[in-house]
């Protein structure tokens, strides 16, 4: 699976032994901060891409990067718009392993299966309506509606009836169902049993379609 900015491999933000963890846990502690009245302003987003930039460089960790980039893409106009800001939300959230039914401590569940689409579909970009929900390894939603727009696909607004793909994001998706990205895809299976042709895929089948990795 393509990882656009090589967040994942060996990270040491999962590796407690090799991670500085006085420095991740304060960045876990900002994290939870930031995300606990559910919204990101840009002034939180400057000071934590600010913070990032003057206290964890020396730490080369993958997920931190992918955290930093991510932000730093989302401030490259200067502002924080709704979406930008939503998409952060989520991301902050999964970070530091909040839910949103716990909002404002840690708090970590039994993992839930995904419901995706069983058998799997085939996934054609042309004359089709795609929507993502969590955070994508590939990169920030919009490089990845671009990626689909690039190839003859649409992107839906929110999950409806005209949606042919919702894909869902393959970084923390094991709490897919205590997070607010969770209900999109309860919506998306309310409508699959009443028979509309909405699947849910997962980003690594969705990485394979598009880009063969």
């Amino acid at each position: 699976m393509s990882d656009l900015h090589n967040e994942f491999a060996n990270s040491r933000f999962f590796n407690a032994a090799r991670m500085d963890r006085r420095s991740a846990d304060v960045l876990a502690g900002l994290a939870a901060g930031i995300a606990a009245d559910g919204v990101v302003k840009v002034e939180e987003a400057q000071f934590l891409r600010q913070w990032i930039e003057t206290q964890l460089a020396h730490l080369d960790d993958p997920v931190i990067n992918l955290l930093y980039q991510r932000i730093s893409l989302m401030l490259q106009d200067g502002v924080l718009d709704a979406e930008e800001s939503a998409e952060l939300l989520d991301t902050l959230r999964g970070f530091a392993g909040l839910t949103v039914a716990s909002p404002t401590a840690r708090a970590y569940t039994a993992p839930n299966p995904l419901p995706l689409n069983q058998p799997a579909p085939d996934i054609i970009c042309e004359g089709r309506v795609f929507l993502f929900t969590g955070t994508m390894a590939f990169g920030p939603r919009r490089e990845c509606e671009k990626l689909v727009i690039d190839r003859g696909g649409e992107i839906g607004a929110s999950v409806s009836r005209k949606v042919n793909f919702l894909v869902v994001g393959s970084i923390g998706n094991e709490q897919w169902r205590h997070t607010s990205y969770g209900t999109k895809i309860l919506r998306a299976v309310e409508l699959r049993e009443e028979g509309f042709p909405i699947a849910i895929v997962g980003e690594e089948q969705w990485q394979q379609a598009l880009l063969g990795a």
